[in-house]
């Protein structure tokens, strides 16, 4: 199983993002260092709760501290990018990666960012398909047409290309049941959402295995999976260290509406004892190898992506549970 880690890019507005920075480039040559397989950063726009740094950047930094871990960010909001400009940018990260790189799209949920982009909601899935087959088209050396207000392509060609052929995996992100056969059409992988109930994504696994077949594709070789996972000590000092930082996260998620984008009946909005059930992966070395381990059971996930660092968390809690999931969890889970 690999082990990869969702880094914190968002952050305490009155933090110094300066000091943040360089903790979280601490914490890449920690997951270096204990064996992590890959990391990866996610993107928003205008976000007040917290300063969000931009993950192509961040991304291109992290990379020179890596060593041979894979990179990526997921998600990409594709639908409001300029499909050229992330076909370079994303062809550039390749290059600067050794050709590690992941690329993760999503279609976004918030209105703020869809106002400021300009982009209607019922506009994002036709976006979606259209910048992928641009993107695809440009990495491939082919050329490239799109007739759009926003972007006009002629037989357009470029020569920054990525190392990987034919391209980076498109891993999709994916919340409803709709949004999961999506991922199934046009992505090399689904990279299942943190926020949803395992018994959610047992049901939309069989959702995806249905779709992929409809399309004749294969299973992915690689299916990511995403977690929110603490570890310590013990069971009650995980929920006590997390709890103030997951529940500041989750006030956030839904005041950006992100409960609307999961599938009716998988409510995001409780108390956090309630929230975290079946849900989060909280607890002592044991507990949490056995939560991972029925994660990869129910759902044939061989690629787990844990948040365990959240936004304001000290730095050294972070260090401590990541050092945990390397040393005692890892070597608990099933072969």
């Amino acid at each position: 199983m690999r082990f990869g880690l969702i880094l914190v890019n968002q952050h305490p507005a009155a933090d110094s993002l300066v000091a943040r920075w360089d903790e979280v480039l601490a914490q890449v040559r920690l997951a270096r260092d204990l064996g992590f397989d890959l990391v990866v950063f996610c993107q928003h726009f205008l976000v007040t709760e917290f300063a969000m740094l931009q993950p192509t950047a961040a991304l291109a930094r992290a990379a020179a501290e890596a060593g041979a871990m894979r990179l990526g960010v997921t998600v990409y909001l594709l639908p409001l990018l300029n499909p050229v400009a992330v076909a370079e940018e994303t062809a550039t990260l390749d290059v600067i990666t050794g050709g590690r790189f992941i690329f993760g799209v999503g279609l976004g949920y918030r209105d703020p960012e869809f106002q400021a982009f300009g982009l209607g909601k019922g506009e994002r899935v036709r976006r979606l398909r259209e910048h992928l087959r641009v993107i695809r088209q440009l990495w491939a050396g082919a050329a490239a047409t799109l007739d759009a207000p926003y972007c006009r392509l002629d037989a357009a060609r470029t020569a920054v290309r990525p190392l990987q052929r034919p391209g980076p995996p498109v891993w999709i992100a994916a919340n409803s049941d709709r949004a999961v056969e999506r991922a199934a059409e046009l992505g090399d992988a689904w990279v299942i959402n943190p926020h949803a109930t395992l018994a959610t994504v047992a049901r939309q696994v069989g959702i995806y295995r249905e779709a992929l077949a409809r399309a004749g594709r294969p299973f992915p070789a690689e299916l990511p999976m995403s977690r929110e996972l603490f570890v310590a000590e013990s069971t009650a000092r995980a929920v006590e260290a997390v709890r103030p930082y997951v529940e500041r996260k989750y006030a956030a998620y839904v005041a950006w509406s992100q409960h609307r984008a999961l599938p009716a009946g998988d409510d995001m909005t409780q108390r956090f004892d309630d929230l975290v059930r079946d849900r989060f992966i909280l607890g002592d070395p044991a507990r949490c190898a056995d939560e991972i381990n029925r994660c990869a059971a129910l759902t044939g996930a061989g690629t787990m992506l844990f948040r365990i660092n959240f936004p304001g968390m000290p730095h050294d809690l972070a260090a401590g549970a990541m050092r945990l999931l390397a040393e005692q969890v890892r070597p608990r889970l099933a072969s």
